[in-house]
């Protein structure tokens, strides 16, 4: 049964650093979700989606968690798959394979039930990000609950295409706070970074903004056009916040 122990704690380890993994790469400013995935990607070396893995080569940090996470990963499997096979290597008759397997995947069942639990995901991500606070340079902070970043809320980058409602006004005409849509920062086209613009600032074609609100309305944003379809879009966008946000109410 030693086989079988080292088996669960190769296993318990590799989700311990995929989580460790992912809380860091919280830290450098990167989404859950997308953290998640990347973590698991790199431990299990099946590879990133294009995109995805654009932000993650783009930041030395990143990459950095990245790489240690495809070593940490080669040799895992390679260590699981030597502890299973001692599991059912000195295994007598059929009865005795049966009863293994039956432990192997009974432990796997319980290990993916414990990490698939919110609660127990809360107290590790606490754990991990006071770990990394205190032996480590990353500013450990979990964006995800400050900023309710779940499915219903998300910063994203929006590239302004010169046909978009976006471009050519400044930010007070747009108004953007009434549809509950917050812009942290504008990256010019010529490379110049503007974090916390004012209302003056103008919104230029070719500039790529940071954004901060509901994903559906980040998503509905992004396609909105410069036409009276558009100016209807951002007025039932508005009424819809207001809704949402009780700013609607009548006493």
């Amino acid at each position: 049964m030693i086989a079988v122990a080292s088996f669960f704690i190769v296993v318990l380890v590799a989700l311990l650093i995929a989580r460790v993994a992912t809380v860091a790469l919280i830290a450098t400013g990167m989404p859950q979700e997308i953290a998640k995935f990347q973590s698991r990607s790199a431990l299990s070396g099946v590879g990133f989606t294009t995109g995805e893995a654009e932000t993650v080569v783009g930041h030395p940090v990143r990459r950095r968690i990245v790489f240690i996470l495809m070593l940490v990963g080669n040799a895992g499997f390679v260590t699981i798959v030597a502890s299973l096979a001692l599991t059912f290597a000195g295994s007598g008759d059929s009865g005795d394979v049966l009863e293994r397997l039956g432990i192997v995947t009974g432990g796997l069942i319980l290990i993916l039930l414990l990490a698939r639990s919110r609660s127990f995901e809360r107290v590790v991500s606490r754990w991990i990000s006071r770990i990394l606070g205190r032996f480590t340079d990353l500013e450990v902070r979990d964006m995800v609950h400050l900023m309710q970043l779940t499915r219903d809320y998300a910063v994203t980058e929006l590239q302004v295409e010169p046909d978009d409602w976006l471009a050519e006004k400044t930010l007070i005409d747009l108004q953007l706070p009434d549809e509950g849509v917050i812009v942290l920062a504008i990256r010019r086209s010529n490379g110049s970074f503007l974090g916390a613009p004012r209302g003056s600032a103008v919104v230029h074609a070719g500039d790529t903004l940071v954004l901060y609100g509901r994903s559906t309305v980040l998503a509905e944003l992004d396609r909105r056009p410069a036409d009276p379809h558009g100016d209807a879009a951002h007025a039932e966008a508005v009424a819809e916040h207001r809704e949402i946000s009780g700013e609607g109410e009548t006493d």
